[in-house]
Formats: structure tokens, C-alpha cells, sequence
């Protein structure tokens, strides 16, 4: 059976208002506890699977760490009501996290949930560089390539996804999950995970499968990615960083359509 499914029976009816029983299958969605260093600093609702990555991934994101020879060890832990993922941080960084600690309690929707301040939420972001453009025309196999990597929202349909592709449409990598931003962090992840010292994002595009939130496009942008690619609409908040930032935003992506909310000068006609 695919990770992430749970197995149930349920009574389902059709226009006939016949109501027999079924089986079918939900999405798995459980807390996830991040402990750095002994020290748990926020509990996110989650699918229980590649959760390396995740720990990886939202501790690159979240700024917690710049590189991931910062993290010396991670230990994934079954607990009753869900899993802890324990990280071992750096003394450095581990001294920095206990400065600025922050309480979040996330859901699934939800990034910022328990942020004390709303200067939290409005960080000082990097300005991209502008070294890369693209062709849409490589990119019209998208929607395939997002489906491909949701077994369990195949099953469900109650998943995101977040994939990464080179500059010439290619596909590099990608992870599901119930929270967008999840799926975002495993992906992110995975790939520093892949490439090491060697954290180049930048000849790379993502692209995600739910609307682009601001905090979809802040993590694009603490990895030095230039392009990020959205099937849905954008939030007025991820416009206004994306044009500060210098981000490439396009929502609403689909066979070779769509809108370019900011950095059209990476776009090739």
C-alpha cells in the first residue's frame, strides 16, 4: 500500500439515493513535531512520509540554517498522536534558533500560525539575481509531471504538489503532501540534500500545484530560485515580494497559458 494512506470504509450514495458501504482510502494527516536539539519548535500537520526532507527543507526555508552541514543528525520518532523528527543542530545555529524561538502551531492551510508579530510574517527578503530566462514552450508537460508525483493524491485527491525542473523544462524532483508549503519544504530538501555544499538552486524552477501564497514565495526566494510557477492564482502579499525580490511569479499555468505577475524579463517570446 502507498505511504500516507489509511484505509476505511464508508457509506457513499448516488442519485438514486442508494446507500451502500465502500471501501476507499483517506490521506494521513498527523502532527509533526521539529526538535532542535532536544527543543520542540513547532508542530506541523502533515503526510508522515519523506520527513527527512521536510526537517531539511523547513529548516533551510525558515532561515534556521544557511547550509546543510549545519544539521549533524536527524532522527525520525513514532509517538502516540503522531512523529517527532529530532534534529541536531549546529551550536551556532542552535544558539541563533534559541534567539529568535518563536511558538507556531501550523496547520495545514497555514504557515505563520502562533507568530507573535507581524513583522515576523513581513521579513526582509534577498534580491534574486537575473541570470537565467526561459522558454514557456518547454514547460507544457507540467500538469503531467505534477500528477505523476502524487500517488496518494491520485488516490484521495486531497493532496499538493511542489516538482522541480531545469531551465529547459525538465524534471528533477518532486514530493506531495496535504500542506502546500509542506510539499514545498520537502522538495527543497531533497534537493539540498542531493547537491550538499554544492546548494545552487538557481538553475532551477519550481513549480506548485496549489495557488501561490506569500510564503510559497518566500521560501522560492531564501533558496535563490528565480522562477516559480504556480496552477493557481497568486496572493497580493507573494506579488508584493516577488516584485521586491526580483522573483519570476506566473500563476494560473497550465498548457502553456497563464499570468506573469512579476519578472517577465526571464520570459523568451
Amino acid at each position: 500500500m502507498t505511504i500516507g494512506l489509511e484505509n476505511i470504509t464508508v457509506k457513499k450514495f448516488n442519485s438514486n439515493q442508494s446507500i451502500h458501504s465502500e471501501h476507499d482510502v483517506l490521506a494521513i494527516e498527523t502532527p509533526i513535531a521539529l526538535v532542535y536539539n532536544g527543543i520542540s519548535h513547532v508542530v506541523m500537520m502533515a503526510t508522515p512520509k519523506d520527513l527527512d526532507y521536510f526537517a531539511i527543507g523547513f529548516s533551510l526555508t525558515e532561515g534556521i540554517i544557511q547550509s546543510i552541514d549545519e544539521i549533524y543528525n536527524i532522527e525520525i520518532i513514532k509517538v502516540i498522536n503522531g512523529y517527532e523528527v529530532h534534529i541536531e543542530l549546529s551550536s551556532r545555529r542552535f544558539f541563533e534558533l534559541k534567539q529568535k524561538r518563536r511558538n507556531l502551531n501550523g496547520r495545514t492551510g497555514c504557515g505563520i500560525c502562533g507568530t507573535e508579530q507581524i513583522d515576523q510574517v513581513c521579513t526582509l527578503l534577498p534580491i534574486l539575481s537575473s541570470n537565467h530566462s526561459i522558454n514557456l514552450s518547454h514547460f507544457n508537460q507540467v500538469l503531467s509531471a505534477l500528477k505523476r508525483v502524487q500517488p496518494v493524491g491520485e488516490q484521495t485527491g486531497c493532496t499538493h504538489a511542489a516538482i522541480l525542473l531545469d531551465l529547459q523544462g525538465n524534471f528533477i524532483a518532486g514530493f506531495e503532501d496535504i500542506g502546500r508549503h509542506v510539499a514545498l519544504d520537502k522538495l527543497l530538501g531533497f534537493r539540498a540534500k542531493q547537491l550538499r555544499n554544492n546548494s545552487n538552486f538557481s538553475e532551477t524552477i519550481v513549480v506548485v500545484s496549489s495557488r501561490a501564497s506569500y510564503e510559497m514565495v518566500q521560501k522560492t526566494i531564501n533558496c535563490g530560485i528565480e522562477i516559480l510557477m504556480a496552477v493557481s492564482a497568486a496572493t497580493s502579499l507573494a506579488v508584493d515580494m516577488a516584485v521586491k525580490s526580483n522573483l519570476t511569479l506566473i500563476g494560473f499555468f497550465k498548457n502553456e497559458k497563464g499570468v506573469i505577475y512579476s519578472g517577465s524579463h526571464r520570459i523568451r517570446e
